[in-house]
């Protein structure tokens, strides 16, 4: 690598909405605004913490089906359809979005990435210029909507017509109408090839992949596979002066340092800062961290 990356684990730490209670036994208790969930966690090799009548005092518990990511929520106390949460930027407005259980045990959001939330905005906010911010496999929308509020110009872009939707009511309920964001359904890949064939150029890039997925036309995503050639897009496609390129992993068997070595090629032609490591949550019942994900980001300051 053309310099070390430091290695950090990276807390989300100023949410007052989400919480994870504890886990063990390869589960996590989590309170999303006033709702608590019960939901898979492999990774949670230990013993619980809490007691079994605060793990039994839930309102829905996520029963896996052998299928990856297949599965139902069993419902013990009556839920609504969604309910509303909100996520406070430094210095800047305060998130509003809704969330909901879903088939794939996901509720709407990825607590842990809010930290990438404050550190591309707070980079944002500092910038004289216009920015313009690419965010692909954008889901629900809250990274875009908080490089919106931060004054950048965004492209969302996400397969699922329903996840897209769904991040265009968030911009609604976080009182962000009127910020400039286009919202596109489209395979990531093949919307990249057309922006480089238009000479698009961006100043931040996210990237949020599955580990597997399809296109609204059935393209597949494999991440090992196509984060490669994806990176190679992206490259073309930076300004000539980028700000930020932040990268996040889920459910795969990279390491950090791997994910980082291939984003230090992409920005090989750019002088800046790499940061990589883990996305953690801390438990509130016995301070122990979770890990989430692995990620690396890039920055020019």
């Amino acid at each position: 690598m053309s310099q070390s990356p430091t290695f950090t684990l990276l807390e989300a730490a100023n949410w007052q909405d989400y919480e994870l209670l504890d886990s063990g036994d390869g589960l996590k208790l989590e309170r999303f605004g006033k709702y608590i969930f019960a939901r898979p966690e492999s990774q949670a090799m230990w013993s619980r913490a809490l007691p079994s009548s605060e793990w039994n005092n839930v309102h829905a518990v996520f029963q896996p089906t052998p299928e990856e990511s297949g599965g139902h929520w069993l419902e013990k106390k009556k839920l609504p359809d969604k309910w509303e949460m909100k996520y406070p930027l430094p210095h800047l407005n305060e998130l509003t979005f809704s969330v909901m259980t879903t088939p794939g045990r996901h509720l709407g959001v990825f607590p842990e990435v809010a930290s990438h939330w404050d550190f591309m905005a707070g980079l944002v906010q500092k910038e004289t210029r216009p920015v313009r911010v690419l965010n692909l496999f954008g889901y629900t929308g809250l990274a875009s909507l908080a490089a919106a509020a931060a004054g950048a110009q965004v492209t969302h872009v996400d397969a699922s017509k329903k996840s897209v939707s769904w991040a265009r009511e968030n911009q609604t309920l976080s009182g962000l109408g009127d910020k400039p964001i286009r919202w596109i359904v489209e395979d990531a890949i093949k919307y990249m090839q057309r922006e480089e064939k238009r000479g698009m150029k961006y100043d931040g890039i996210i990237l949020d992949p599955p580990k597997f997925g399809r296109g609204p036309k059935g393209e597949v995503w494999e991440v090992y596979k196509s984060l490669p050639n994806l990176f190679e897009i992206c490259r073309a496609c930076l300004s000539d002066e980028p700000l930020f390129v932040i990268a996040t992993l889920y459910a795969v068997r990279a390491s950090a340092i791997h994910v980082a070595q291939a984003l230090d090629e992409m920005m090989k032609n750019f002088t800046g800062n790499m940061d990589s490591g883990e996305l953690v949550t801390r438990e509130t019942s016995a301070n122990r961290l979770l890990s989430q994900a692995v990620y690396a980001r890039w920055s020019a300051k």
